[in-house]
């Protein structure tokens, strides 16, 4: 008798192939057998009309402060990510010398939008190099699977202090032989790579880029070569295809820098690849770009989301209008309460007093409305724009606001995307053998972004409502596709001999209820979460950890350390 069997369900096991009628058992945290009669169970979960996938394998989180007192990864564990990674951006907490937490933590706040006094609070910061900190991480139970990067901020700044934010500063060869040690460090004691930044979107709190961002090829070939010595690892970058005009040539020189470190070590790179409207064709160039590298030896896979990265918004936190007179009067009440204010007339005549300025309702084309009704629709169609609606009502698109969050109780969300513009682009990206999914920065931007939900999404309308792709290709794509790159062997992937971690999924089922702004951050911050509906279950290393939505109190989840 196995100690778990999931009968009944349709099985698609994570290598691209379609479903198959099986059943899975489970013996501790292992998958024993997959196919038709597999025996008994001490528990049998009734997959009858689901799907039976591998847990799904996100590659670009910004848990790492937030592990420290949420142990189930919310929200990403309401999608069904199993496992995760961390150190993305070359933002993490480690390497760090006694004193520095706080200059850390605040960048990190500075970049990444989670505020330092919740990581300070909420961290022991016990630590000094790499893999101390994976001993911390290691030792608290989670309920997922995390393995991390080390980040190229924190080793830079453990090396040269306050002179690695400085544009023009080379290291000594002193400085480069602690950043390569503090590599090498981190890789022996299991990490799964390294990560750094060069975007000038990131900024350390007195405005200055972060380290790393100006750092030389030679300064960066080295460090890559303090990972490729250990004959595993991968790569990972925010690169520097911002900045003023077309970016070709920016995306050029990014691609050719980070082929020089993949041939170095001879470890596979991924990067944050997305499309805008304001330099449309760079992707694309990009793609041609990486195309080229690898046929002369690197192994470059950017990666994208499945929607626009779009800023959100609710009367629970912010709003677009909040500067304007009449709106301070709502300060500080919920979102039900300012609702309810809006009826009074000298209220609402108060908020909507100023129209929509200068462009019109034509300012407001790129923000969609979300209700409760129709859920987190991230789809971008023009007819749930703000403006749509303002035009339909015949009013000024501040007072089809105000309206809509009365005849919705306050309960309205709009999303703002800013990168990822063009669903048609991201269609051609997705599709992209190249492209990998990712950059869904769960954990990050807690009170601007909400991209978590990511999986969820890609189903539920890529897969099931637009049928980019089949089931079984969507289901690799967030499975072994990442596993494999990220060197996660055993996971990714429903076989006997695998980790037995799976998701349980009814996929006609599949929606997303609207983003909350809640406050459960050390100190009463707060963040936007955003649940799920259709997983059955989810289990972690052969536990049931998830069950409809709800955790079960199980925290089976284990470090991701290379070997």
């Amino acid at each position: 008798m196995h100690d778990l069997v999931i009968r009944g369900g349709m099985v698609v096991d994570g290598t691209g192939a379609g479903p198959v009628a099986a059943d899975v058992a489970v013996e501790g945290d292992t998958i024993v057998a997959v196919g038709p009669d597999v025996g008994r169970g001490r528990r049998t979960l009734d997959a009858d009309g689901r799907l039976v996938t591998p847990g799904f394998v996100d590659l670009h989180t910004h848990l790492d402060a937030q592990l420290g007192w949420d142990p189930l990864a919310t929200s990403s564990c309401w999608h069904g990510v199993t496992s995760l990674v961390i150190g993305n951006c070359g933002v993490t907490f480690a390497p760090v010398r006694a004193g520095d937490a706080g200059y850390l933590a605040r960048m990190m706040e500075s970049v990444e939008d989670i505020p330092a006094d919740s990581i300070l609070a909420g961290l022991p910061f016990s630590w000094e190099s790499y893999g101390q900190y994976l001993d911390w991480l290691g030792s608290t139970p989670k309920g997922v699977n995390v393995g991390g990067m080390v980040g190229h901020c924190a080793v830079r700044y453990h090396a040269m202090g306050e002179r690695s934010l400085d544009p023009d500063a080379v290291p000594t060869d002193a400085e480069l032989a602690v950043m390569v040690g503090a590599v090498d460090e981190a890789m022996a004691a299991g990490a799964l790579g390294f990560s750094t930044s060069r975007t000038r979107r990131h900024v350390a709190p007195d405005g200055r880029n972060v380290p790393g961002t100006w750092a030389t090829e030679t300064e960066l070939v080295a460090l890559a070569d303090a990972v490729g010595a250990h004959g595993r690892g991968f790569f990972g970058a925010a690169p520097r295809f911002d900045g003023d005009g077309p970016g070709v040539e920016r995306a050029r020189s990014e691609v050719a820098l980070m082929a020089a470190m993949s041939r170095t070590a001879g470890r596979p790179f991924t990067f944050n690849l997305t499309n805008t409207f304001s330099d449309p064709d760079l992707w694309r160039q990009t793609l041609g770009f990486v195309a080229g590298a690898n046929a002369a030896g690197a192994r470059l896979r950017p990666q994208t989301t499945s929607r626009g990265i779009g800023v959100v918004f609710s009367l629970d936190h912010a709003t677009p209008f909040d500067s304007r007179p009449g709106w301070e009067a709502l300060s500080g009440l919920d979102a039900r309460t300012k609702a309810a204010a809006m009826t009074d007339p000298d209220v609402h005549a108060a908020l909507v007093a100023e129209g929509d300025g200068p462009a019109g309702v034509d300012a407001w084309r790129d923000f969609y409305v979300l209700t409760p009704e129709r859920g987190a629709r991230y789809d971008c169609d023009p007819a749930s724009s703000l403006a749509a609606h303002a035009e339909r009502a015949g009013t000024s698109a501040v007072e089809a606001y105000v309206d809509l969050c009365v005849a919705h109780d306050g309960q309205v969300v709009l999303n703002w995307p800013v990168l990822n513009q063009d669903f048609g682009v991201i269609a051609e990206m997705l599709t992209d053998p190249l492209v990998m999914m990712g950059l869904a920065d769960a954990g990050a931007h807690v009170g601007q972004i909400l991209d978590a939900s990511q999986p969820t999404f890609f189903l539920s309308y890529w897969v099931r409502e637009r049928g980019l792709v089949d089931i079984g290709e969507g289901v690799r794509r967030i499975t072994s596709d990442t596993a494999a790159f990220a060197g996660l062997t055993g996971r990714g992937v429903v076989r006997p001999g695998a980790r037995a971690d799976l998701n349980v999924v009814d996929l006609d089922a599949l929606h997303l209820p609207l983003p909350q702004y809640v406050r459960d951050f050390p100190g009463d911050a707060g963040r936007f979460v955003q649940r799920a509906e259709g997983y059955g279950w989810t289990l972690v290393n052969g536990q049931v950890f998830m069950e409809d939505g709800r955790h079960t109190g199980v925290l089976a989840g284990r470090p991701l350390r290379a070997a």
